[in-house]
């Protein structure tokens, strides 16, 4: 029997956790803030509506172990999330599709280019902004030239602070260009919300009598690293130590602060069953905010009234903002491969999710990536 604390409640933290706990290690789940959960966190409101504080979470997957495991722990309603994009006051789908081109274009001109696009790219077909900026038809090129400016363009400078070619093909490729009528934002085959909230299921998961959660306990302070010991409460640390928050943070800013994107929220509840006409609307050309999420959409459950939050990104600050989104700049991961270096010196210290590997990583992989941990700490013996 091993002795495991992990640091962080949410999906990482709590999957690994109750995979040693199912194999008969005594765990220890600790985290600053007094909810479990991390940024899925939800609760329901006064008016029964399901709100995520930190911003919308939808669960999807293509893993059927992902989507096995966490069905353990919750109910499913099925949803298929889909997004609108506001592109001089008209709402068309993202990923840009085919719909989204008869909407812009003159239908004459729309027909025109849709056959073009599909001699070149092929129907039902999902090909990258980049690879069609760099297209060798012309037309093909001035088209997606114009996606690539009302589409990606102002919204990734809102989004990340950087122009689109700044940050290379691992961002723009997330939302490719659809040949296609497709309009749902993902296409894996397992798309569901858990039906009572993330942070219910989450709790599931940490339900078991080898686990002990502690809430509301700053586990940083406790901890020091010191030549490749670890030291709790003073002590040499006998057990294995998974962390899942920011790595720079761990080792004290060692190396300085790895930045990163922060969001503000402004919420509003509205005196109507719906606002708009999807659960997300994208501003890609206007306002200074990105995008307006509207819960109760993602929830299927219509109220008399609804709330929405307005999303805006913003440089992090430590000390004062909450870190989301891992800059993905070379130098940001050379920065980064620095504290990887550090940690990997501490044979009993496991770095996990999105803060402490310094990558933006989807609900199902933060899952997938807890269960590889896993089997990789056990086949160590």
């Amino acid at each position: 029997m091993e002795k495991i604390i992990v640091v962080g409640a949410g999906l990482s933290g709590a999957t690994i956790a109750r995979l040693f706990a199912e194999k008969g290690d005594k765990v220890t789940v600790v985290d600053k803030r007094d909810t479990i959960g991390g940024n899925a966190y939800d609760y329901v409101d006064k008016n029964g509506i399901t709100v995520q504080p930190y911003g919308p979470h939808i669960f999807h997957t293509n893993e059927k172990v992902v989507f096995d495991f966490l069905s353990k722990y919750t109910e499913w309603e099925k949803y298929e999330h889909r997004v609108l994009a506001n592109i001089g006051g008209k709402h068309v789908p993202v990923p840009f599709n085919l719909t989204s081109l008869f909407e812009l274009y003159p239908k004459e001109k729309a027909e025109e280019i849709k056959e073009i696009l599909v001699k070149e790219v092929g129907l039902d077909k999902k090909v990258p902004i980049l690879t069609l900026k760099q297209h060798e038809n012309p037309e093909v090129r001035k088209f997606a030239g114009f996606v690539y400016k009302n589409i990606f363009y102002t919204y990734t400078l809102k989004q990340w602070g950087f122009k689109p070619e700044e940050l290379g093909e691992a961002v723009m490729n997330r939302v490719p260009v659809y040949v296609s009528y497709e309009d749902r934002y993902f296409t894996d085959e397992y798309q569901y919300m858990p039906k009572d909230g993330f942070t219910e299921m989450i709790a599931n998961i940490l339900r078991h009598p080898n686990i002990t959660v502690k809430l509301g306990t700053d586990m940083k302070k406790d901890i020091a690293l010191d030549d490749g010991k670890i030291y709790l409460y003073g002590k040499e640390f006998e057990g294995k130590l998974i962390y899942t928050g920011c790595v720079d943070e761990l080792f004290n800013y060692k190396y300085g602060v790895l930045p990163y994107r922060s969001l503000k929220f402004k919420f509003k509840t509205k005196k109507c069953a719906s606002y708009q006409d999807a659960a997300v609307v994208n501003y890609t050309t206007s306002a200074k905010f990105t995008r307006i999420s509207e819960f109760t959409k993602f929830t299927c459950k219509p109220q008399e009234k609804t709330v929405i939050v307005k999303e805006f990104s913003k440089a992090f600050k430590k000390g004062r903002d909450i870190p989301y989104y891992p800059i993905p700049l070379q130098k940001n991961q050379l920065h980064y491969e620095k504290y990887r270096e550090e940690a990997n010196a501490y044979k009993d210290l496991y770095l996990l999710g999105r803060l402490a590997n310094y990558k933006y990583i989807n609900m199902d992989i933060a899952v997938l990536n807890a269960m590889k941990l896993f089997d990789e700490i056990v086949s160590e013996g």
